[in-house]
């Protein structure tokens, strides 16, 4: 018997209209979604495929009024400042989020960490620039590139407790109840099987933590600001391409806007790039 038999058709035309209507408006506010997102992917690879050239990758930013000209100083300022807040976010991110999955049911230590985590997640990135500024940039009296890590690696290590901890809650109790069995002692339950046992995903939240930091603005101009040098001393002002991308903009320069219009690219991509592999890393771990 069919399971609408029962239902009065007044309502079930009322229901099917509701439905209709809400598929509508749905599909009208993803096609204007996607319309704009186009738009704007259309006009950045317009404009940056038209700036990239050989120099761009070879020289450093150009003086203000001078032709020519790359992005050299602010992708290897950007590498460096991103690589070392992978290197301070992961490694406090994966463990703390490895202990209030697997020790802090009940523990008023991990409640408040929760907390603080939530918080730090909805934080505005200029707010954690400007605490970062007043306690290390205002103290040692210079901008340098292990303060734009530090502010970083703030906004990083969040968004990975959180997936660590998410990722380790879908393994399976059986598994963890098998290493208890064989006499396997808790700290090695934790690490050598959970963890394992949830490494793609937590390695899913390493690079979309990355991605999130990758484009970040405003921390980086109150501690890392800029630098026109081609440099690699962390402890210095420190070119990137956020900052680069930001100042270049505003200019009166031609150059420099093309400039910008290349940093943007490049950051595109490499934001892209990073939120595919996630995809492909964690997509191949569920299908095996």
């Amino acid at each position: 018997m069919n399971q609408f038999s029962n239902i009065d058709p007044a309502i079930f035309a009322r229901r099917k209209r509701t439905n209709q209507i809400g598929l509508v408006l749905s599909t009208a506010a993803m096609v204007l979604g996607m319309v704009f997102l186009l738009w704007i992917l259309s006009i950045l690879f317009i404009k940056g495929f038209s700036s990239i050239s050989l120099d761009v990758f070879l020289n450093s930013t150009p003086a203000p009024g001078s032709e020519g000209g790359g992005l050299a100083n602010a992708i290897v300022g950007s590498l460096m400042i991103v690589a070392s807040c992978t290197l301070i976010s992961t490694p406090i991110g994966v463990l703390a989020g490895l202990y209030l999955s697997e020790y802090g049911d009940r523990s008023k230590v991990a409640s408040i960490t929760r907390f603080v985590t939530d918080i730090m997640l909805s934080a505005p990135s200029i707010v954690i620039g400007l605490f970062v500024y007043a306690i290390v940039v205002a103290q040692v009296r210079h901008f340098s590139g292990w303060a734009g890590t530090i502010a970083l690696a703030l906004i990083a290590i969040p968004v990975v407790v959180r997936t660590t901890e998410n990722m380790l809650r879908l393994v399976p109790g059986s598994l963890r109840e098998a290493a208890y069995a064989l006499g396997t002692p808790k700290w090695k339950v934790a690490f050598m099987i959970t963890l394992r046992a949830a490494q793609s995903g937590v390695i899913t939240g390493i690079l979309l933590a990355l991605a999130r930091v990758s484009g970040e603005t405003a921390p980086l101009l109150f501690t890392a600001l800029n630098n026109q040098f081609f440099s690699t001393n962390m402890n210095a002002p420190m070119a990137n391409l956020p900052v680069v991308i930001f100042q270049f903009a505003m200019s009166p320069y031609d150059n420099w806007v093309d400039l910008a219009w290349c940093g943007a690219l490049l950051i595109t991509f490499a934001v892209l790039g990073l939120n595919i592999l996630a995809r492909v890393v964690f997509r191949e771990k569920v299908q095996g």
